[in-house]
Order: C-alpha cells, then sequence, then structure tokens
C-alpha cells in the first residue's frame, strides 16, 4: 500500500464504492490478523468506504498484544489503552463476499495517526520482505494448503454454557481421503469451491483428509503479500459457507488431542528475471544456487520459526511422530515426513517445483508467517547456506542413534522451547524489528504461561474454537 496517501492512487475508490453498491454490498469488513493468528475486524457501511480510504478507521494498538483467548498482556512498546491507528482497506484485494450477501471484504494495512506505518503491522512487514526479495532480483511465489475439520453446529445449544467438552457430531462417516465423504457433503464441498472461485481464488484441490471431518483446499500461489491475503479469505470464507450449512468449521491445530491435527503448509517458488531457479539443468535436484541456499535459510531458521507458524501451545500436540507434520529438522524430496519438502514438479513444466514447508498450522498469522520465511531465506543467501544431504525415509521410523549419526535433530516440542529460538534469532529480530519482534515474543510468553499447567484434551478443548 506504501502509504495512506497513495490508497486513492491504487483503485478508483468511485469505482468500487459503485461496485459496491450495484451488488447489493451494504456492509465492509476490513481485518487484520493479530499476533495470536485471530483475525480481527472492524465493520463499515458501504457508504463510508470514500472517507475509510482518505482517513482510515481507528482501532487500538493493543489487539498487538492479545492473546488467543482475547486475554491482553503488554511488550515493552505496545499495551493499554492509550494510543490509536488507523485502518486503511486495500483496494486492490476489495472482494463480494459470495456467502455473506451485502457483504465486502478488504484486508487493512495499520498506519499511526501521523501517517507513519505502525512498526508491527504485519501485513506491512510482510510486504516489506517481499520488497527486500525483489530488490535482490528474486520474485517469491508463495500459496497455502488449509485444513479444516468440519462438525455439526449445536442446535438449541446455550451460548452461556460451555460446549468445548461435548462430543463433537461429525457430519460425514466417510473413510479418511475417501469418495463417500465427498458423497456425504457433495453441497457443501462444492458450495466452498464455488464461493471461493466467485471471489477469484483459483481453487487447485478440495478433498477429504486423514481426520474425522477433516477437508484440505489448496489454492494457486501469488506474490507473498496476496497468498497470505487468501489465507484470511479461504478461513473465512470456508466458515461462512459452513454456517449456512449449519456447519461448524475448526482450523485449530489440535482439534481432539491424541488425533491427527490441522495444519497450514506453505509452499513456496522462486524466480529471478522470468527463469525459474528449480529448473537449472545438471544442478543437484535442479535448484539454482540461490534457490539452494535459500531453502537452506529457511531449514535452519525452523527451530525459531515454529514459535511464528506453531504459536499456540495447541500447536506441539500435533506436532508428533508419523502424523505428516514434519516434526525432524531435514529435508527431503517429496518426502512427506520431512519438514521441508522438495516438490520436483512435472518434467515438462518450465514453471514447475516448489518447496513445502510442512510444521505450519492454522494458528500462524499468515503475514508474520509469509514475511518470516522470507527473511530466513534471504539470510540463507546472504550467508551462503547449505543443506544438508536429503532424507529418503521417515525420521520417525529411525533409531536414535542412526537419526543422531545422519544430523536429524527433533524440533522444538514445545512452544516455550521455539520461542526461545525465536527470541535468540538475530536475523528475525532485524526483519521484524524491536516493535513487532518484542510483541509476538509477549504473546507467545502469555500463551505459554496460561496453559502451563493444563493436561491435553483441556487445552484442545480450550483452543478448538478460537480459529
Amino acid at each position: 500500500m506504501g502509504s495512506p496517501a497513495d490508497a486513492e492512487q491504487r483503485g478508483d475508490v468511485r469505482e468500487a464504492a459503485a461496485r459496491l453498491h450495484a451488488e447489493g454490498v451494504r456492509t465492509l469488513a476490513l481485518t487484520w490478523v493479530d499476533n495470536a493468528g485471530i483475525t480481527r475486524a472492524k465493520a463499515i457501511p458501504a457508504e463510508r468506504l470514500a472517507h475509510a480510504v482518505r482517513h482510515g478507521v481507528g482501532m487500538s494498538p493493543v489487539f498487538d498484544v492479545f492473546t488467543s483467548e482475547d486475554a491482553i498482556t503488554e511488550s515493552d512498546h505496545l499495551g493499554g489503552p492509550a494510543g490509536d491507528l488507523r485502518l486503511f482497506p486495500d483496494l486492490e484485494r476489495l472482494t463480494v463476499l459470495a456467502a455473506q450477501p451485502g457483504w465486502a471484504w478488504a484486508p487493512a494495512d495499520r498506519y499511526d495517526q501521523d501517517g507513519t506505518p505502525h512498526p508491527a503491522c504485519q501485513r506491512q512487514f510482510a510486504r516489506a520482505m517481499a520488497d527486500r526479495a525483489t530488490a535482490a532480483g528474486l520474485d517469491v511465489r508463495m500459496g497455502f494448503e488449509t485444513e479444516w475439520v468440519v462438525t455439526r453446529a449445536p442446535q438449541g445449544h446455550d451460548p452461556a454454557e460451555d460446549d468445548a467438552y461435548e462430543p463433537l457430531d461429525y457430519p460425514c462417516t466417510g473413510p479418511a481421503y475417501g469418495m463417500t465423504r465427498i458423497v456425504e457433503l457433495s453441497d457443501y464441498l462444492r458450495d466452498v469451491t464455488e464461493a471461493l472461485t466467485v471471489q477469484g481464488i483459483e481453487v487447485h484441490q478440495i478433498h477429504p483428509e486423514y481426520a474425522p471431518g477433516q477437508f484440505e483446499v489448496s489454492c494457486a500461489p501469488g506474490d507473498p503479500v496476496r497468498a497470505a491475503d487468501d489465507a484470511v479469505l479461504v478461513r473465512e470464507t470456508v466458515r461462512a459457507v459452513s454456517a449456512r450449512h449449519q456447519l461448524r468449521a475448526s482450523f485449530a491445530p489440535a482439534v481432539v488431542a491424541g488425533a491427527v491435527g490441522n495444519g497450514c503448509h506453505l509452499h513456496f517458488s522462486l524466480n529471478r528475471a522470468g527463469t525459474s531457479l528449480h529448473r537449472t539443468p545438471d544442478a543437484p535436484w535442479g535448484l539454482a544456487p540461490d534457490a539452494v541456499a535459500f531453502m537452506a535459510g529457511t531449514f535452519g531458521a525452523l527451530p525459531a520459526l515454529l514459535a511464528v507458524g506453531c504459536p499456540s501451545p495447541a500447536s506441539y500436540l500435533r506436532l508428533q511422530p508419523s502424523r505428516w507434520a514434519g516434526i525432524y529438522q531435514c529435508w527431503g524430496v517429496e518426502n512427506r515426513e520431512a519438514a521441508l519438502r522438495l516438490i520436483p514438479g512435472a518434467p515438462d513444466d518450465p514453471d514447475g517445483g516448489s518447496a513445502e514447508l510442512k510444521t505450519f498450522d492454522g494458528a500462524a498469522n499468515p503475514y508474520l508467517l509469509v514475511g518470516s520465511v522470507i527473511a530466513a531465506g534471504l539470510h540463507g543467501i546472504e550467508t551462503g547456506a547449505r543443506l544438508p544431504a536429503p532424507e529418503t525415509e521417515d525420521p520417525g521410523t529411525l533409531g536414535v542413534r542412526e537419526r543422531a549419526r545422519r544430523g536429524i535433530v527433533r524440533l522444538p516440542g514445545t512452544l516455550t522451547e521455539a520461542t526461545d529460538r525465536f527470541e535468540k534469532s538475530g536475523p528475525l529480530h532485524e526483519a521484524m524489528g524491536k516493535v513487532l519482534h518484542g510483541a509476538v515474543l509477549a504473546v507467545r510468553r502469555a500463551e505459554e504461561t496460561r496453559f502451563a499447567d493444563v493436561d491435553a484434551e483441556e487445552l484442545a478443548a480450550a483452543t478448538r474454537w478460537r480459529w
């Protein structure tokens, strides 16, 4: 977005307002994602769009230190009721919502009242890192795979009662990955696909997953900020379609303790001057040197990146062996148990080839995540980082001594351990700046404290419907 003064230059606000009116839109939701991964919103009448574009919409900076349960912590720079920010909608992403008649959506960038970028704005952090990659001659493309579990919504439920411990009522009974689930929920899945398509999101796949009631949608990659925007829009669209079918969607990392959880895998690919860096003839794995170094940078930063991509204590209920969650710090070609998976792509596709980071989940702020991964990858290029030998086996099936011999270590098994690594990460601290880095750190420490003495079942129940 650049600055509030640039807002009208990014799109004709009169044309946008006319389109909203013609399509019957009466209300516009402006969203940002906080450091606990919760999508927060302010809504305005559609007639106020021009005013919002020029002057912004007020919002307190205290939300940068909200936890997933809406408790408020504080950092050295943020906390308390004082101060105000302005939310500026991005007109390029203004979207009429297919599953919420009369509503539209736009992601917001946050600025201080004097017009300077808010130093803890996660969306502008993602854009800054994407711009840093562009300045280095790299075109980074990213995309998310979003998993969720759907249940029947409680009927006649008293909202004052806690239903966290009620048995989950799944609307389908078919086997994992089975066509039976598609048959059982064909109208629902069709409506999800149609709503996303109408909203300009290209769906590559939608299919049943492993856990009961679990599905996944994969969408086309884009520039990093757009990919993060899409992740938000996909989730809220699935939620809205679910509600219209009297269903309830959970994107939480651990819907049920002891079972396979919801991931939100991040894919990325690299180009330079229009040429894929995943298609270098005669190079190991087809990767150009900068692609190897970028991947190695993300690989080396994985213990710290977990505090960004697995930000809840519940995330670590999901990170268990042999659950396709990538809990060991290794990489491999088409190895779905490796934390970093290289996907060569079809041999006859000149733009094919990508990498997938498998450990991350739906509690993550997607803007923080794409920005942090780019920062780590660029640091890898700057330092000439190298990848170890690829793994072809499931590291969870190897003995302890064999993993040690191969140099395979387990990634952090708790949020505390991951946050300790994040706190000490110089590249992430430099990329985020002290205000954003400090706010993320404060929220992670508050989440640790809140759930320190909570058992797995209670933890899953307490976080099940937060994302």
